[in-house]
């Protein structure tokens, strides 16, 4: 089961602010062969980080909004948030051993 959560343009504000961790949110598309590669590494990080780091996917292609609001470029884009504001990002399929370093450094 996906420990992921799906933000969405009307979801999206409420989700980041309320959460009590970082919220790490990946930016991807279906069609996007390096979002495909990330997006099962994402799935073992949220179990692994669970309670740590909450990590959520928008699909930029229907939340244009939320897509916006970041001015995400290029895919797959990851923006990690704090206390509901933007802190980091990192755009590109990274390995797992830099996300987990990226991640690290905001728990």
């Amino acid at each position: 089961m996906s420990k992921t959560i799906e933000l969405t343009d009307s979801n999206f504000d409420q989700k980041i602010s309320s959460s009590e961790v970082p919220v790490l949110v990946d930016y991807w598309a279906e069609w996007c062969g390096p979002c495909k590669m990330v997006g099962p590494i994402l799935e073992e990080l949220a179990n692994d980080f669970e309670g740590k780091i909450v990590i959520g996917k928008v699909d930029v292609d229907t939340n244009k909004d939320s897509a916006a609001k970041q001015r995400v470029m290029s895919i797959p884009t990851l923006v990690l948030f704090k206390d509901g504001q933007p802190v980091d990002q990192r755009v590109g399929a990274l390995t797992r051993n830099q996300l987990e370093e990226f991640i690290n450094q905001y728990i």
